[in-house]
């Protein structure tokens, strides 16, 4: 009871409490900052893509008047009907998938067994290699081109889907590589060291302990390869010449010509196109920021 008479009161507690409410009202400040800062950045970001949709519901002649309009007037759903069926979409698609399906498959497979290997594997000379193979990651692609075409050439595979798939399953994505061994190196070794004491190989402890906990990295991997296919243009441009062969990319580019272009069929295919990877990146962005964040850790 005497404790409850004698405790501070009136004044002197509002001065005890006026520094808490300062720091919290710091820090309210400077998250607004921050959120209006990002709100800034991410306007130019997203203005292509608004421009992108709302031009896929516009005629031709209204897309680029001056100054832009922002809303369709009348909505041209025709688009959409239009672009789907001028130009066979279904097959493009189709062919798209199938260079993904080889690609994804022979990357992830190709780039983590070099991985495992430079960073779970003892063997000579092992960072000596490793150093010589990130150079691949400064040569342009321009440089090798044309040797690489008329290799291909010679073995009569030009107009088909092998010069576009293969190369993947033979570790050609130096950077899937450099990404997947930092992962593997923030695995601990004792998980490997039992396992070889219990009589494991390394192809055991690669399948069974280092890619079951790999998966933010795989993740990663995954969706780059993705996108890489997904909007590859020159691949298909240079090594197919069937257009029953044609991907999604060369889909797009069939809209445009020489001297004219269909900019509303063009805009309304595109935003189909993306689509699917907005979709992709929704359901694996909890992985691709977790192998982003923990890749690099160590090593």
């Amino acid at each position: 009871m005497t404790a409850l008479l004698e405790r501070p009161t009136g004044p002197a507690v509002t001065e005890q409490h006026r520094p808490a409410t300062n720091q919290r009202r710091k820090r309210l400040l400077g998250k607004v900052v921050i959120y209006l800062l990002l709100l800034a950045g991410a306007i130019p970001t997203l203005l292509p893509l608004v421009w992108l949709v709302r031009s896929a519901f516009m005629e031709s002649a209204q897309i680029f008047v001056s100054p832009p309009e922002w809303i369709p007037k009348p909505v041209a759903w025709d688009n959409f009907t239009g672009a789907l069926t001028s130009v066979p979409f279904a097959r493009y698609f189709a062919n798209t998938m199938i260079i993904e399906v080889g690609v994804m498959v022979g990357t992830l497979l190709s780039c983590s067994l070099a991985a495992f290997s430079f960073a779970r594997l003892r063997w000579r000379r092992k960072n000596l290699v490793f150093g010589v193979l990130m150079t691949g990651v400064m040569l342009p692609y321009a440089v090798t081109l044309i040797p690489t075409f008329l290799f291909w050439q010679k073995l009569g595979l030009v107009d088909t889907y092998v010069p576009l798939i293969l190369p993947a399953w033979f570790g050609n994505a130096v950077f899937n590589i450099f990404l997947l061994r930092q992962f593997f190196l923030t695995i601990p070794f004792e998980l490997d060291e039992s396992a070889y004491i219990d009589g494991a190989n390394p192809l055991q402890v690669f399948f069974m302990i280092i890619l079951p906990l790999s998966k933010p990295a795989l993740a990663v991997v995954s969706v780059f390869t993705f996108l890489t296919v997904w909007n590859d243009y020159l691949g298909p441009l240079i090594y197919l010449n069937s257009s029953d062969k044609y991907t999604l990319a060369m889909g797009l580019a069939s809209f445009q010509g020489t001297y004219t272009a269909q900019w509303g069929y063009l805009m309304a295919a595109a935003t189909v196109v993306l689509i699917p990877i907005i979709i992709l990146f929704a359901f694996a962005q909890k992985y691709f920021v977790e192998g982003i964040t923990l890749t690099g850790m160590k090593g």
